[in-house]
């Protein structure tokens, strides 16, 4: 009889263990999505795999804009070891991107020189919240957390297989040493 409870018992705890770790894996990652980019391209994410990846949503007439030039000195310094970063313009905070996808190009190119990858405009919150935005936001489809994204500049850092390390708040500068850690 105790042995028959202890098989139970070490059945009904190994069902337990694998529905966590089921719970805990991300379904997809981040490779699976295709975007377009600032010029109305398909951009696949899967041309990313191998690269760890920052994704940061954008604005033009933010408070925190002048970040895009410690992301493009980060972009710069880091790409040759297998870095990116994905900027994604979102006129979700205060109307703070009111731009077309071309003027928010010619800005970022002007004023910041910004050589990293831009996307079209899209929303990061609200009920048209674009796909990746959900998966980055949902511990249900990204395995590892909820989030909130805040405010522009909101950073995630995606690991070499797609899937979601880290959120960062929008106040956290590029060379946080979180960031240099992960990179390094």
């Amino acid at each position: 009889m105790r042995a028959i409870i202890t098989i139970f018992f070490m059945g009904l705890f190994s069902l337990f263990s694998k529905t966590n770790i089921e719970a805990q894996t991300p379904k997809t990652s981040i490779h699976s999505f295709t975007v377009k980019d600032i010029q109305g391209n398909d951009y696949s994410m899967s041309s990313l795999k191998g690269n760890k990846i920052m994704i940061v949503n954008t604005a033009s007439k933010c408070g925190f804009t002048s970040q895009y030039e410690d992301l493009q000195k980060l972009y710069s310094e880091y790409r040759d070891k297998d870095f990116v970063i994905i900027g994604f313009p979102a006129n979700n905070f205060l109307a703070q991107e009111p731009g077309s996808n071309e003027e928010i190009a010619q800005f970022c190119q002007s004023n910041y020189g910004v050589e990293f990858p831009m996307m079209s405009k899209i929303s990061v919150k609200g009920k048209d919240r674009h796909p990746l935005y959900e998966f980055l936001t949902s511990k249900s489809l990204n395995g590892v957390m909820d989030t909130k994204v805040g405010w522009n500049f909101h950073k995630y850092l995606i690991d070499e297989d797609g899937f979601l390390v880290m959120s960062i708040a929008s106040k956290t500068k590029p060379y946080d040493k979180r960031i240099i850690d992960w990179l390094n």
